[in-house]
Formats: C-alpha cells, structure tokens, sequence
C-alpha cells in the first residue's frame, strides 16, 4: 500500500505508514474509490474491499476472457505518472493575523481559497489540499494533458498577481515543480500525489520572494516557449542534499506552446494590471451569468490599446475551457468599407483568407456552419447574410442581415463563450456601430463578451456611445506614471543611464509607444545592440537627444532609413494599415522579387511586421507595427506624390472586382481627386470617384447601413457638377436619409 504524503510502499493491513505515520487509505479494486483504512466495503460501489474479486465475463468474451488473474485487482491502487506541482502561500499572514480581528482574518482566507480554486480550476488544475493558509495543486491527474507545465505556472502567476487584490500589505509566493510522483488512483483532494517532488515544491516555494514564483528545471524547460523566466540561481533547500536550480517566472508572452510569440522588440506589460484584471473578471462574469457584455477602450495612438488586447488574448488561450475568439480591423479608407471588421471575424471562424475565390468561400462557409447550425432552414438563412457580408452574394433583405449574423454569434455562444474584439473602431463605419448596438439589445442568454478598442475621436462621432446599453463598461486608459515608465524603459534596455531614461521619459508624456519607439531608433542608430538575449547600450548615451513629440520621433526614425526603403513605407502607407506584396507591387511599380528583400529589411528594423497566424485571414500579408507610423509616413507625402499612388491603388482595387471593397476603392478615388490639381484631369478624376461613391453607396444600402450609404452620396454629390446627376444623387441621398430617418 502507498503513502498518500511520502510514497513510501507498506505492506497490506497497515493502517498508518512506517515511514511518516500518516494514515492510509484503501482504493476500491472495482471503481477505484480510495475509502478510509479500515473500512469492509466501498462507500461508492458497494465492492468487498481487501477482497481478491473475480470480473464477470462481458458480452461477446468467450470462456476464461474478462477474468482477473487471481490475487489481481481491476484498477491499480496507484501508479508513477509525471505531474507538475504547485505550492502557494500567503507572506507573512500570520503576523497580520495578530493584528485583525478573527473573524476578519476568517473572511480574508475564505475569499483567498475561493480565489485560489477558480483560478486553478480554470488552468486545467485540481486543489490537492488547503494547509493553514498554503495551497497545493496539481496538474497531469487525473488526465494528462501535454501543456500541463505550462498552465500551472500560468496559473501560479496569475494566482500571486490576484492574491493583491485581497487587501493592502497582502503578497503570495509560489513554487512549482515537474517530475514523477506517486498518484492515488481515483483520489480526490488529499492523497492524490506523493513522493520527493511534492515535499520539494513546497520548499521551493518558501524560499521565492514574496509576490514571485519560482521554478524548476523541468518546469522551465516546458513552458519557456510561452513565458519569459530569469535565472534565480541553485536554491539550498531542506532536506535536500544538494542544490535545486532554479528559475523565476516573469510574464507570459505568448499562446500556449509558443505560439505567435513576438521575437522583435517587445517592451514589458506594465502599469495596466487593473485594467488588465477587470477584463478577465468582466469575461468571467459574461460566461458566469451567460449574457451579451460590452466593454469599450479609449485612448490615444500609442497608448497601449492593442497591446492590452493582446495581453487578454494570451490569458483566454491558457485557460482550459475553450473560447470562440475572434478579431477585427476596422481600416480607415475614407469613409470606411461596410462591415469590414465583422467580416474579418467570419473569415478567421470559416478559415477563409482574403483571397479565397467565391467557390472556395462558399465551400468553407458551409462546412463552418454545417458544424456549428443544426437546423438546415436557419442554416441557408444564415449562409445568404453572410455570404452578403463577405461580398460574394446579394439580393438578402437588408432587415434580416443583422438578425442572420448575430443569430451565427449566438450559435457559437451556445456551445462555448464568444469574444469579439473590435480594433480601431474610430474608423468604423456607422452600420457597424449600429450592428454592435443591436447585438447588445438583442442577444439574450448567451455569452458574448464584446470588447471595442478606439481614440477618443469615436466619442465625438457618437457621443451617447454605450450609454442605455446594458452591461456597459467604459474603460479609459491613461497615459502611464513616471515610475511604469521607468520600469518600461528599463525592461526594454537593461543598463540604460539614469539621465537618458530621465530624457525620454519626460518627453514622453506617459505614452509607452514613445519610449519603444526611442529604443527602436538607438537600436537602428547602433547605440544599443542585443547582446545575452536584452538590448544594452554601447557606447555613452548621457548626452542623448530625444525628439520633443511622438510624431517627430517616427518622423526621425523614417528619416533614418535608406531611400528606396524609405520609398516602400510611403507606398505602403498610401494602400492601408496591412497590404498585400501584390498590392505594394501595384502602387510601388517595383516587381515583387525586388520588393521581397526590402520589405524583410524593413520587418527586421521593426517599421513592418509579417502576418504569420495561420487563423488569420491576412496571412501573408504585411501590416506597419504601428498605425501612427503609417500616419507619419503618409502626411510627408507631396501631394501629387499622393495623387499617383492613390490612382494606382484604386486601379488595383478595381481589378480584385470584389463588392466587398467597394469602400477601399471609393476611398482612394476620393483621395487621387483631392490631392489632383484644378484641371482637366481633376474632372476626370472626379467623374470616377462619383462613380466608385455611388457604388459604395450601394453596397452599404445593400447591407442595411444607410447612415453610411448617406455619407457616401454625399461625398459623391461634392465631385458632381453634372446637372442630371447631381438630380440622380440627391435622390438616392434623400432615400437614403429617409431610411435612416435622417432630416437635412
């Protein structure tokens, strides 16, 4: 018999160990049911227990199949299994203990153990005992999953940082380990796991500073892919004769496995931990009390939306319950392309990319729906909204698209929570805030968890922006303090003097793209070079320069490159926020085995990145890793500069003859004719912009945003000065403001 504490084997009949003189336990030889030593029957099955039983044969066995060989049981009373163990508790509660009063203290650890199981609970992790005010959990029994290492230090780590939340003074420590222990079989709580790693764990914990967690070796060796670890040295712990090495957990930076990792620079997560914490609590409570949530983030370019995003994603795709996610862009194409982000969404559920043919989109949508729409009626009903959303079909009545589509969100959300992240939502057009609006009022009883990010420009669009709604939640994020700043500046560049940081920091006014963006230009400058796996200085940078505003320094940055890379960004930035190689090609007039190589230079010097996500539907494409860059670099064109590549834009739009970028293709229409001189070519220009507006108009009418079909018509009837069209115009706006219920 096996001692659940230390492992050590006893000879059947014993009732305490001989080793550690806990008490033991027996498991059930027919259910694996552990009972108390000493017990004659198992209190789950009813099964003699300490009794050899002979199994009865089953259906189909022929003689002698299906019997126990004598004197074997059915189900192992234990067996060796590779487990990950952590071990959490509270600094220095005892000494605050004295001080409160007992029913306070009472309260405290109550609220700390239940914190303790849901955050366990939702990392795959099973509470092996509560000890005064430690915690033991386990993750590998009673199912192994190949991730389990992982989890438990993401759960550690998310353990310690909520373990603030409980009061003023109150930290946490954690160590965790994984090995092969000893696991009782069919044990539930106490006595699941034993032997030297369990004893361990909880030494290595003890010695972890407060609010830190520390690792072992085996530990750090599976979950490094996804989380950033520095070295804490070889630990003496008691009762072992030789040191244990040992690593200290930093943060999390990726999916589970690695995946998705940012390998360029990538500054610390700092100074939104709150904001941070209240998204998990308000996705929590979506899947809690299965209802529709709103959350809307406003702040400034540069201050830390996307990454805050990001953050959250890494968090959803470590828990242990699976999340229907989903992301969209919203790009900022003059009056914006109808839908866009919403159609991003349905691409990355159905696996589609962007230049997936109509037959292959038809073929994929269908099977995404076929898995996730039982009933066929609702199904063909859903599949014409969409396929309308995605550009390829039309003819649906506009006034079932929004009940189609929210009805595919409420679909998944019946199987498992939905997320849906709406990015740059200041350049959304007016339908799709509209189609936010009616998925609040309407979904009933699902868990949907909308999150918004935006710059304050959105407020001044729609100033009642989520007021009324129900479960509302705004959250403004404002620029960070000095000390978050410094603490940035000094993840980011280990060593770098007091009077640089003190330069940067002053100027930066609390917004971290700023001091990444610093770093960026010391590092395209050769001031700062990688070196052990952190960018330190080379060379004195006490007399450093630093531009006065954010524009400027991107300005600076864009200055520094070489011409025909300086050339790219501003074709670049002329297509959008993300491009395609074959789009650049169009604009650039470069071929694209010239463009390869600079744009790779360009994704080194980190003013580019490369989509790689295999879910996303721009796989493939390039995105500027900052949109104020593309901003930046787009204002310093001349204008005629702007005029030609705006032209050529437009032309490569046309050719793509999807219905889907009508939007795009008005834009850069609207743009050449602003940017042309006052002459015969502007009235060239002008009649293809009316034509291109009218035909946006048309999409977004199509798809019931006539508040966008409006601003189109608009726009057209400002290029016009041909009579009869300015009639044909002024009639479609007026039917289309009386849809809307708009009076001019």
């Amino acid at each position: 018999m096996i001692c659940p504490n230390c492992g050590t084997a006893n000879e059947p009949g014993r009732k305490f160990c001989g080793e550690c003189a806990t008490r033991l336990s027996i498991a059930c030889p027919s259910c694996g049911t552990v009972n108390a030593a000493g017990v004659k029957f198992c209190g789950e099955c009813g099964a003699a227990l300490g009794v050899e039983r002979t199994a009865v044969p089953r259906a189909g066995s022929t003689a002698g199949q299906g019997l126990s060989a004598p004197g074997t049981p059915s189900a192992p009373v234990s067996e060796r299994r590779v487990v990950s163990v952590l071990f959490i508790d509270l600094v220095g509660f005892t000494t605050l203990a004295e001080s409160r009063d007992a029913e306070d203290v009472r309260e405290t650890l109550t609220r700390y153990f239940e914190l303790a199981s849901d955050v366990i609970g939702r990392y795959g992790g099973t509470i092996e005992k509560f000890i005064g005010d430690a915690v033991m959990a386990v993750w590998g029994t009673p199912v192994a999953r190949e991730d389990d290492a992982e989890r438990a230090v993401r759960a550690a780590l998310d353990l310690v940082g909520a373990v603030r939340t409980l009061g003023p003074g109150i930290e946490s420590r954690a160590g965790v380990l994984t090995g092969e222990a000893a696991v009782t079989i069919g044990a539930t709580n106490q006595g699941m796991v034993a032997g030297d790693l369990v004893n361990t764990a909880a030494r290595l914990q003890s010695v972890a500073p407060p609010g830190s967690v520390l690792v072992g070796e085996a530990t750090h060796r599976a979950a490094a892919k996804a989380i950033t670890f520095e070295e804490a040295g070889e630990q003496i712990l008691k009762g072992k004769a030789t040191p244990v090495p040992s690593w200290r957990a930093i943060r999390v930076v990726a999916e589970r496995g690695g995946r998705n990792r940012v390998e360029a620079l990538e500054a610390p997560f700092v100074g939104r931990d709150d904001e941070l914490r209240l998204l998990k609590d308000l996705f929590h409570a979506t899947e809690r009390e299965r209802r529709t949530r709103l959350v809307s983030v406003v702040g400034p370019a540069g201050i830390g939306k996307s990454r805050l995003a990001r953050e959250f994603l890494i968090y959803i795709d470590g828990l242990l319950d699976a999340v229907w996610w989903h992301d969209g862009r919203c790009p900022s194409y003059g009056d914006g392309i109808s839908f866009w982000a919403l159609g991003e969404m349905v691409r990355g559920r159905a696996g589609l990319l962007e230049t997936d043919d109509e037959a292959t989109t038809r073929a994929k949508l269908g099977e995404t729906l076929a898995r996730h729409v039982p009933d066929v009626e609702e199904r063909r009903w859903m599949e014409r909204a969409l396929l309308a959303l995605l550009g390829v079909e039309s003819g649906a009545s506009p006034q079932e698209l929004f009940g189609a589509w929210r009805t595919f969100f409420e679909r998944l959300a019946a199987s498992q929570p939905v997320v849906m992240v709406f990015e740059d939502l200041h350049f959304a057009d007016s339908g799709l805030l509209d189609f936010i609006d009616h998925l609040l009022e309407w979904s009933r009883g699902v868990p949907i968890y909308v999150v918004t990010l935006a710059r304050p420009e959105l407020l001044e669009r729609r100033s009642g922006w989520g007021a009324g709604q129900r479960n509302f939640t705004s959250m403004t994020l404002d620029p960070l303090g000095p000390a978050a700043m410094r603490e940035l500046l000094a993840g980011l560049v280990p060593g770098l003097p007091d009077v640089a940081t003190n330069a940067i920091v002053s100027r930066a006014d609390g917004v971290p793209l700023y001091a990444v963006e610093t770093v960026r230009m010391l590092l395209a400058d050769g001031r700062i070079a990688l070196s052990d796996g952190a960018y330190r200085p080379v060379g004195d940078l006490t007399n450093l320069a630093v531009p006065e505003t954010l524009t400027a320094l991107i300005a600076s940055r864009l200055d520094g490159l070489e011409p025909a890379d300086r050339a790219v960004i501003s074709d670049a930035s002329v297509i959008g926020q993300s491009f395609t190689l074959a789009g650049l090609a169009a604009v650039s007039g470069v071929a694209p085995d010239e463009l390869e190589p600079r744009l790779r230079t360009l994704v080194r010097r980190e003013i580019l990145t490369l989509e790689a996500d295999p879910r996303s539907p721009e796989r493939g494409q390039y995105a500027f890793v900052q949109a104020l860059i593309r901003e930046v670099a787009y204002h310093t064109l001349a204008r005629q500069d702007r005029k030609v590549r705006h032209l050529a834009a437009a032309r490569f739009f046309e050719a793509l003859g999807s219905d889907e970028l009508a939007g795009a293709l008005a834009g850069h229409y609207v743009a050449a004719h602003d940017n042309a001189s006052e002459d015969a070519e502007a009235q060239a220009l002008a009649g293809q912009a009316r034509l291109a507006l009218r035909g946006a108009a048309e999409r977004a009418a199509a798809l019931g945003a006539h508040d966008q079909a409006l601003a189109f018509y608009r726009q057209a009837i400002t290029v016009t000065t041909e009579p009869s069209d300015l009639a044909d115009l002024h009639e479609r706006a007026a039917r289309a403001a009386s849809i809307a219920l708009h009076v001019d």
